[in-house]
Parts: structure tokens; C-alpha cells; sequence
């Protein structure tokens, strides 16, 4: 596609938006994603909370700490972020030269929501004493603010990489802040966010699941709330809770996560039973609205147009960069 053509493509794009755009339901989809990939040096990078379809056209499919990982290193010259905005920030910031796409602008994250940079900005004005520890679930404003990023696979790490006398602030995630206290024995003060999807899950209905399914053991993101963690029988990453499903003896498993991620649990360990922790709503699954926004057609579409594409200023890409480098760091000295 030349200049010209793009350009008018992208202007439709903004007039009419992703929504409206029509695809022939005759495309193979899986091939076309292929043949662009090859044209544009694209690569499509993934969350496991992606539909199943996504992640089988992915060329990685990972936590946030493995994404911002083959983010940094790749050398492709766009890169499809298949997951939500502040992943596909992430990307941008580690890779300005290069062009990064994300399917749905509205895939947004209610928990990087929940921490707005100005509030948090006079938050950490009352704390001067404190360093900010901020888990990649959150805007570039407020990685700017923060001293390092962590994710769910290395936030205890980091946190231990601190003195002991040294004051923390960890946000936005209290719940995964309150778990890092505990098994850090720390006291860390906690922004009081939390993840939509990680905090509707039911107690009482997991209980229930677990008296029927007596030999399931119950693996939990360390986002759920206290109570689901403390009958967990792992509390782990997303990668960590694929892991322990793959190496574990047990044959029957209670996932309180996304749901996505059974995809890659089922493909890994096709003999063990994979089930979904009920959500405290009428809903018998727990999907991330967000992450499932994004479709193999809104794939195919920002990487024909190359939009919408993530820009943001050098001042605050270069501010947010550096706890995301010293994440890193910290991460391969440790064998992360």
C-alpha cells in the first residue's frame, strides 16, 4: 500500500472509525494476518487474555513482564499489540522509532483507570520519603511518576531489591500490593485500585466448586482479592500459573483468572481439566470486557491501515522509560 492509498485509508479510518469498516467475510483472516506480517515486518504480540483465535496467530503470547520483554527486543518495524492500551504504551515507550498498532483504542484497563497521574501525583507529594513502585498495569503518566515497574512476576523481587527501612508506595493494585506486604513482610502504602475482573470472583461459589471437585487444586492471580488467595493452593503470574498447571501432579484445577488463559493451559496439559472460577455475578465466565474488544477482523484492519497507531510526547515517553529499564534489569539479573 503506497503513501497516498494509506493516507486516504487512515482518513477513513478517523471519519468512520474500525466499527464500520466491512470486511469480506470470504478472507481467510489467518492467512492474510500471515501475508502482512511478511509485508510490513510486522509482528503480533499477545496477552493471555486474548480469544483463542488471537493467540493462535500471535507470534508471542505472554504476561505483561514476557510482552514489555519481546517488546524491548524485537526487530520487526511494527509491532500489533493484541492486548489492552497501556500494554501497547509499553511498547511505544521501549520503541519510539518504530510503529506500534493496537485493534481497539477502547481497550482500555479498569484498573490503570483507577489511578488518574494528577490524584497520584498530590498522593506521592504526601509521601516525599517514599519510593514508587508501580505495577505495569498502568498509564504512562503514572510510570512516569514511579521509580520502578513491576509486574506480577517480579513485583516480590523488586520489592526485596529495596532496603528494608525504605519507604514504599506501591499502586495502583492493592490487592496485589497487599499480597507483595505479605510476603515480603513489608508495609508498603497502597493506592487503592483494583482489577474489574480479578476482584469479581465469588468465595462462597469457589467453595462450593471445590466440594464438588475435591481433588481440583484452585490457582489464583495475585490481583483477586485476600480471601480467594488465602484457600489458594498456588497465587502466581499468569505465566506462573500456566507453569505450575504444566509441571503439578494434579490432574483438575480451579483458575481464578482470566479466562483466556485456559487456551494455553488446555494446549499444554490436554489431559488435565481446566475449570473457570465462577464470578459473584450471573455470569458463568470471568472475561476481561477489554481484552476482548480486540478480534482477528480489527487485526487484519489496523494492520492493512497501520492505525490506530500510539503516539505520545518524547518528554513523557522518556520519563516513563526509566522504571520500565530498571524493571528489565532488575528482571535479567534475577533469571526473569
Amino acid at each position: 500500500m503506497n503513501t497516498e492509498t494509506l493516507a486516504s485509508a487512515s482518513a477513513e479510518i478517523e471519519q468512520k472509525g474500525f466499527l464500520d469498516l466491512e470486511v469480506d467475510p470470504t478472507l481467510d483472516l489467518f492467512a492474510e494476518i500471515e501475508r502482512l506480517k511478511k509485508e510490513k515486518n510486522a509482528i503480533v504480540l499477545a496477552h493471555y487474555y486474548q480469544d483463542a483465535d488471537i493467540q493462535d496467530i500471535a507470534d508471542y503470547i505472554g504476561d505483561s513482564l514476557g510482552l514489555a520483554q519481546q517488546a524491548e527486543k524485537t526487530e520487526a518495524d511494527m509491532i500489533v499489540f493484541a492486548g489492552v492500551h497501556f500494554m501497547a504504551e509499553t511498547a511505544k515507550i521501549l520503541n519510539p522509532t518504530k510503529k506500534v498498532v493496537i485493534p481497539d483504542l477502547k481497550a482500555g484497563c479498569s484498573l490503570s483507570d483507577s489511578c488518574p497521574p494528577p490524584l497520584f501525583k498530590r498522593f506521592k507529594e504526601q509521601h516525599p520519603d517514599h519510593v514508587v513502585v508501580s505495577y505495569i498495569n498502568c498509564s504512562a503518566g503514572i510510570k512516569a511518576l514511579s521509580d520502578v515497574i513491576v509486574t506480577s512476576s517480579n513485583a516480590k523481587i523488586i520489592v526485596d531489591s529495596f532496603p528494608q527501612d525504605q519507604p514504599i508506595i506501591f499502586a495502583p493494585d492493592k490487592n496485589l500490593g497487599a499480597y507483595i506486604n505479605k510476603v515480603t513482610g513489608r508495609n508498603m502504602v497502597l493506592w487503592n485500585g483494583a482489577c474489574m475482573v480479578h476482584e469479581i470472583f465469588s468465595l462462597e461459589r469457589i467453595t462450593k466448586l471445590k466440594v464438588q471437585y475435591p481433588k481440583a487444586k484452585l490457582l489464583a492471580h495475585p490481583e483477586c482479592e485476600e480471601p480467594i488467595l488465602r484457600i489458594a493452593d498456588y497465587v502466581g503470574s499468569t505465566t506462573g500459573i500456566l507453569k505450575y498447571s504444566q509441571t503439578d501432579d494434579a490432574q483438575e484445577y480451579i483458575v481464578a483468572t482470566e479466562t483466556g488463559i485456559l487456551h494455553q493451559m488446555m494446549k499444554a496439559s490436554p489431559g488435565k481439566t481446566f475449570i473457570p472460577a465462577p464470578p459473584d455475578n450471573g455470569c458463568a465466565c470471568n472475561d476481561c470486557p477489554h481484552m476482548k474488544r480486540n478480534t482477528l477482523e480489527k487485526i487484519y484492519l489496523c494492520m492493512k491501515y497501520e492505525q490506530p497507531a500510539i503516539e505520545m510526547e518524547e518528554e513523557l515517553r522518556l520519563a516513563a522509560r526509566k522504571p520500565i529499564e530498571r524493571m528489565l534489569e532488575i528482571s535479567a539479573k534475577a533469571g526473569l
